[in-house]
């Protein structure tokens, strides 16, 4: 099984004991880890913060987000799920903004009146 800690080396202390003792494996997040970046300059720890339902890959050694469609596909080094075609650039203007939801019957961005 795979434990998470947030701001704690996964190598050292009582995870270390616990690991060595049960095969249980723990591994370090930070919640300033989006994207494979951390958000305030410091080390990013494996591609995301684990959220609720994401995954951890063991091969890469990172955490991702659920996949939100089925046409969507995970692209490294951010980790993050990118759509079949890129979000519209057309996003009107502060008066009259202009909102996209995806659609994945017509894989396609539709406009949100």
């Amino acid at each position: 099984m795979v434990f998470v800690t947030v701001g704690r080396d996964e190598d050292n202390g009582k995870e270390a004991e616990l690991s060595a003792r049960t095969g249980d494996v723990y591994k370090q997040t930070s919640y300033n880890t989006i994207g494979g970046v951390h958000t305030l300059g410091g080390t990013s720890f494996r591609g995301n913060y684990a959220g609720i339902g994401y995954t951890y890959d063991p091969t890469h050694d990172v955490f991702y987000a659920p996949q939100p469609y089925p046409s969507w596909t995970i692209s490294a080094p951010n980790w993050t799920w990118t759509p079949p075609v890129p979000y519209p650039t057309d996003v009107g203007t502060p008066d009259a903004p202009k909102r996209y939801t995806w659609n994945e019957s017509t894989k396609a961005w539709d406009l949100v009146a």
